[in-house]
């Protein structure tokens, strides 16, 4: 079994100290944080709790090996000499299923990937007596970061993203990340005892991301992980554990209200099959209903949202337009906050005013600003 080891935690760029917090409220100690990553140490356990309960990670792994390599022959050395017999048995499938290079002299994904795999078959050969490997067991996927020439070899226990909760089958055109969308929700001061709205909300992932955080559901509850089936390494008992674990907290507020609007009646019916298949839909309301008919009679209220980029979807004329009138309704609301995820740039001139912080995000490859328009908080209740 595992015990001390240093785990890495992938996330988007720029909401690492998110993560971080997160990490650190599991009761983790985090070592480092660099450029969309947050390492940090545990045990087996940490492995279950870490993909079951972690919102804004891409994923988890196993710190096996950091070394520096500017020649194959520095990678192929450097990568043998990682202890795989640690975590493969003699039967593992093994592969480096992804290779990313910066600013480094190793740059071909390809030949980084097929020079790691001889290494370590070389490895596993002298330990196992073996010169080769039907790899018919457990799989194991292997992923390495080479960033300015220091290779950073993570074995990754989750498998399929961790931002894939299960729920989303059906999707808008430019769909946002549900882990990116819990990052924003935890990033802004919402509670769930606040009113929360999305009114361009395309498949739901602002209001079921915020269901989830409102009710305390871990969004890895209901789904498998690859170091499941890793029991040499991790006792089932522990998966089972922690999902347990998991359901003793959730728990259901009064009088939750969070609200979904699209003004496409389909997208509105695939975010409640989305809410429905998540176990959310009864603490969402969704509506038909365009941005010019945001309203609201609550006060500190919050929008939280991922308007049109107008990339691929639409003709500038019409993006500004609907900046506009999201500034207008946004305007209207007494006290409300509002933290909007863009990549279009006249986005604060649209709307009529600057934002009170803006943040760089990267959403896949493109670009955006999370733009924050801060309302005062609300009067502390007197009981």
């Amino acid at each position: 079994m595992l015990d001390r080891i240093e785990l890495i935690a992938p996330c988007h760029f720029g909401m690492e100290s998110v993560l971080k917090k997160e990490i650190f409220d599991l009761g983790y100690e985090v070592t480092r944080v660099s450029d969309g990553r947050v390492y940090f140490e545990g045990d087996a356990e940490a492995i279950c709790y870490a993909n079951v309960f972690l919102r804004t990670a891409e994923r988890v792994l196993i710190n096996v090996g950091e070394f520096k390599a500017e020649t194959f022959e520095e990678l192929f050395q450097g990568t043998k000499a990682v202890d795989w017999e640690r975590y493969l048995p003699e039967d593992a499938k093994f592969n480096v299923v992804k290779a990313a290079s910066v600013k480094s002299k190793l740059f071909s994904p390809t030949d980084i990937q097929k020079i790691m795999k001889k290494a370590m078959v070389d490895r596993l050969g002298s330990y196992y007596k073996r010169s080769h490997f039907d790899e018919t067991g457990i799989e194991f996927g292997i992923r390495v970061m080479i960033n300015k020439d220091i290779v950073s070899v993570g074995l990754d226990t989750t498998g399929t993203s961790l931002h894939k909760r299960g729920y989303r089958q059906l999707t808008a055109q430019a769909p946002i990340a549900e882990n990116l969308a819990a990052a924003i929700i935890l990033l802004s001061p919402w509670k769930a005892d606040r009113i929360l709205i999305d009114p361009f909300c395309g498949s739901g992932t602002f209001p079921i991301e915020a269901a989830l955080i409102g009710t305390n559901t871990a969004p890895g509850i209901n789904r498998r992980f690859s170091s499941m089936e890793w029991k040499h390494l991790i006792d089932p008992k522990m998966w089972f554990d922690c999902r347990e674990d998991a359901r003793e907290r959730i728990t259901i507020p009064e009088n939750m209200d969070i609200q979904g609007y699209d003004i496409d009646p389909k997208m509105v019916e695939i975010a409640r099959e989305n809410a429905r298949k998540a176990g959310m839909d009864k603490f969402i309301h969704f509506q038909t209903r365009g941005v010019d008919q945001l309203s609201h009679h609550k006060k500190y209220g919050f929008i939280i949202t991922n308007p049109p980029y107008g990339e691929r979807l639409m003709d500038e004329e019409s993006v500004t337009e609907i900046y506009k009138t999201l500034g207008e309704r946004y305007a209207s609301l007494d006290s409300w906050s509002m933290y909007m995820i863009t990549s279009y740039v006249n986005s604060e001139r649209d709307i009529g005013r600057k934002a009170d912080k803006n943040r760089k995000i990267y959403n896949g490859m493109m670009k955006t600003y999370l733009y924050q328009f801060m309302g005062p908080k609300p009067p502390k209740r007197t009981n």
